[in-house]
């Protein structure tokens, strides 16, 4: 079953004292995240002062990884949020000397199928994340449909797992799936994932709690926690 840590997401330094930022601190995270069980790791490489999709900042990310935790598969985000232009994300992707295993890409996001075929053509893992119907449905009907790694369930943060359901009704069980949620749907989502015998993602960057509303200690602790719900 696939276990994946996302480590640090979009959160500031303050959100959590064990929160890890720097590339250094990536690698001593993701290798603790393997020990406690983790088989892949999800991360938001950065700048000193922002998330990135730089070619320097992902190579940092990557290599401190690779380093601290060697043959742990290691994926990086593609958010538009980082970069709104689609076709901006595409030349960052194009730029890259140092590829990471795999990438998630939000298909709800303008410019998803030229993203995602960026990373196919560079040999890069697709991770399709799914939010919403409207995406499932057109994620199923693009013409890179058979080439994902594997399928991202995202459940926002007010949404329950009726919609885990509805996705997975449109889209089937063809592909790895890998669901998690985030803040007050990251629980049940896990919950949900392991009753149904799918893979989870979980870590300081979905929540910030355990699932007994405790403040999580860190992100090994949540892998901890998380497998612990079998």
């Amino acid at each position: 079953m696939e276990i994946q840590a996302c480590i640090n997401g979009s959160r500031l330094r303050d959100a959590h004292p064990r929160l890890p930022r720097s590339a250094a601190e990536l690698g001593w995270d993701a290798r603790d995240c393997a020990a406690a069980g983790a088989t892949s790791v999800h991360v938001h490489p950065r700048e000193p002062r922002r998330e990135s999709m730089g070619a320097s900042a992902v190579a940092r990310a990557v290599n401190a990884i690779r380093d601290a935790a060697p043959g742990l598969p290691v994926g990086v985000t593609t958010g538009a949020w980082l970069v709104e232009n689609p076709r901006d994300r595409v030349r960052l992707i194009e730029s890259w000397d140092v590829l990471p295993d795999f990438a998630s890409v939000n298909w709800h996001e303008e410019g998803a199928a030229d993203v995602s075929a960026a990373l196919l053509d560079r040999g890069i893992g697709l991770e399709v994340g799914l939010w919403t119907l409207s995406a499932a449905r057109t994620w199923v009907s693009s013409e890179i449909e058979s080439e994902c790694l594997r399928v991202l369930v995202e459940l926002p943060s007010r949404a329950t797992v009726a919609l885990a359901d509805e996705i997975l009704d449109i889209v089937g069980d063809e592909y790895p799936l890998l669901v998690h949620g985030e803040e007050e749907s990251c629980w049940p989502a896990l919950q949900y994932a392991l009753a149904h015998g799918h893979g989870i993602r979980i870590g300081l960057e979905d929540t910030l709690e355990l699932p007994d509303g405790s403040p999580a200690p860190d992100n090994p602790g949540l892998i901890r926690a998380a497998l612990a719900l079998r």
